[in-house]
């Protein structure tokens, strides 16, 4: 791939960005690591499996764990995907501005509904989701609306790279007040090692009502 192409989709990924630079010029740098696997039954049924390890800074002060799983439900020529999930939380949260914690554990069930389409060279994929939470003593509902897109570098002789650029939007609703609870903006690189296996690097800034934070995200994607 020639130099300019590559200038082209670095530039592009910059000013996408931009607005959320600005966004999180108060907020501080955490890190995530992340695995997602989906393991298939047969030609419709899925088992989904899912590891998050969240840091407050590059590794080691735990913001939270994140375990979820899930079984799926694939039609429409693979477009489509139905699941019913669980998931665990645990959460470390600082009290106040002291360098004290308080652990806050979490069982939530989710139904969601995937849809992917292809424009041109570009993947995109929407995630509906619908999450009853138990969090300790309290019951919380929240509604999620995840747009995805992944776009591949070309190569002129060989057609798409094994590069490829991601980015996502997702969005989280209250059932009840405040409403709006909060926003995810996501722009990283991945790399497809073949058709069960890609790995991704990216920035993602996460913004609530009051403040934001940001996160350096690396993701491992397996099906098997």
């Amino acid at each position: 791939m020639k130099k300019q192409t590559y200038r082209a989709y670095l530039a592009v990924l910059v000013l996408l960005m931009l607005p959320v630079f600005a966004q999180a010029q108060e907020s501080s740098l955490g890190n995530w690591l992340i695995y997602i696997g989906s393991k298939k039954l047969d030609q419709k049924w899925n088992l989904h499996h899912e590891v998050q390890y969240r840091n407050y800074d590059a590794i080691g002060d735990l913001e939270q764990l994140l375990l979820r799983t899930g079984l799926g439900y694939t039609f429409n020529e693979g477009k489509n995907n139905v699941l019913l999930g669980y998931g665990y939380i645990l959460s470390e949260n600082y009290i106040g501005d002291t360098d004290n914690k308080t652990s806050v554990n979490e069982h939530r069930i989710f139904q969601q509904f995937i849809s992917k389409q292809k424009v041109g060279n570009v993947s995109l994929s929407h995630r509906y989701r619908f999450e009853q939470r138990f969090v300790e003593s309290d019951f919380k509902m929240r509604f999620r609306y995840f747009l995805a897109f992944k776009v591949p570098f070309k190569n002129k002789e060989k057609g798409n790279s094994k590069l490829y650029l991601s980015a996502y939007n997702e969005i989280f609703l209250n059932t009840k007040s405040s409403v709006f609870d909060r926003n995810r903006v996501y722009g990283g690189l991945g790399y497809t090692f073949n058709q069960n296996v890609r790995i991704e690097a990216g920035y993602m800034n996460q913004f609530f009502e009051t403040g934001g934070r940001d996160q350096f995200n690396l993701i491992t994607f397996v099906n098997f």
